[in-house]
């Protein structure tokens, strides 16, 4: 169907297309290379840290700071539930528990609370998500955190040019992490970062992303022939210099794709906000919101499933929220999450992307209401 509204779509174009082709002429094409590099520094004023590094997705660079901060088999993470489950496979991975805690009703991310009763003594540290962008209570978790002598790590997957009381995403625990998939708010398709304003972990993270040895980029122009060991096992965790370029672009979009981003929600909460049985996103003041995503909650006497096919029917792409991590069978169950299993039941995305027109906000806000105003989509 030629007019449907898109659930998400990348801006890219002919800035990254001549990026992308410098690249080329450049000979360098691999990752960790002069582009990663240039976009690692371009970075760090984003997120306000000293020190950034460029992944293969958000998945690695979870791995690659849940392996610096020193999480070892049988080590507990209390991890904030309701979010896509690379958090929690990347506790796995590392040989962790991930225990989950229940969330905020109004903006998704973990419930201090919640996070403090999770604590054990395995417990080593804590790993906040910032849901669909919004920063966490990173204040409240740091108190938490210093308490219990625990480490506190972001997974700011959603959240570039997001801000928490006047600090930027990626700035609010010890350790961030991004990602640049093709729905999120800047993206080369695929790719992440990993942000700390710690020396130590950003030097280790940069040798495990590189199979355990220093970078080649490092080795150049070296007047001897440099033959390096390998002390430890690392990864292959290195973004490529051709994604690298494309993010350099996209970082000179953020401040436009991110007023784009606003506009749209502000549409959406115009159109939307007296619409019985839906109940629309919480932007706090005193954090700024991305949007990496619009998700409504719809009353429980509405059927998802019939408003998703009557929406896509209708040209309007839409999906579920994100995941009730506790419910995922990998992770063994056993624990009881109300809030995050009845959000995983009732959000529902609608389209949300810088491209959006005035004319498909419209669109869809009023699409929307025909659908869930339409008695045959109750239970």
């Amino acid at each position: 169907m030629s007019d449907v509204v898109a659930l998400g779509q990348p801006t890219v174009g002919e800035e990254e297309l001549q990026a992308v082709a410098e690249v080329f002429a450049s000979g360098w094409l691999s990752g960790a290379g002069p582009s990663c590099r240039a976009f690692e520094e371009e970075f760090t004023h984003v997120a306000g840290t000293q020190h950034a590094l460029a992944t293969s997705n958000c998945g690695s660079a979870l791995h690659l700071g849940l392996e610096v901060l020193g999480v070892r088999p049988g080590d507990e993470v209390v991890v904030g539930d309701y979010t896509f489950p690379a958090t929690g496979h990347s506790v796995l991975w590392s040989g962790g528990v991930p225990v989950f805690a229940d969330v905020r009703p109004d903006i998704w991310s973990a419930d201090p609370a919640a996070v403090e009763a999770a604590i054990t003594p395995r417990t080593v540290g804590i790993l906040a998500v910032d849901v669909f962008g919004q920063p966490a209570d990173y204040d409240e978790l740091r108190a938490i955190a210093d308490r219990h002598g625990l480490w506190l790590m972001e997974d700011a997957a959603c959240s570039a040019g997001a801000t928490y009381r006047g600090r930027p995403a990626g700035s609010l625990a010890d350790v961030a992490t991004f990602s640049f998939h093709g729905r999120k708010g800047i993206t080369a398709g695929e790719g992440g970062a990993f942000t700390t304003d710690r020396a130590d972990l950003a030097a280790h993270a940069r040798k495990l992303h590189t199979y355990g040895i220093e970078p080649a980029l490092s080795r150049e122009g070296s007047a001897d022939l440099p033959v390096p060991s390998f002390d430890e096992a690392g990864y292959n965790y290195r973004l490529s210099d051709i994604s690298a370029a494309i993010m350099r672009v996209q970082l000179r979009r953020l401040p436009a794709l991110l007023a784009a981003r606003r506009r749209a929600a502000a549409g959406y909460a115009e159109l939307l906000g007296d619409l019985p049985l839906v109940t629309l996103p919480v932007a706090l003041p005193d954090r700024e919101h991305p949007w990496q995503s619009y998700v409504l909650t719809l009353d429980a006497s509405l059927d998802r499933g019939a408003v998703a096919v009557a929406l896509r029917a209708r040209g309007v792409q839409c999906n579920f929220g994100t995941y009730a991590s506790h419910l995922q069978p990998v992770y063994g169950g056993g624990q009881q999450l109300p809030v995050s299993a009845d959000l995983f039941q009732r959000h529902l995305a609608v389209p949300m992307h810088a491209n959006l027109t005035d004319d498909q906000v419209e669109r869809v806000a009023a699409t929307v209401r025909d659908v869930v105003t339409d008695p045959a989509h109750r239970r």
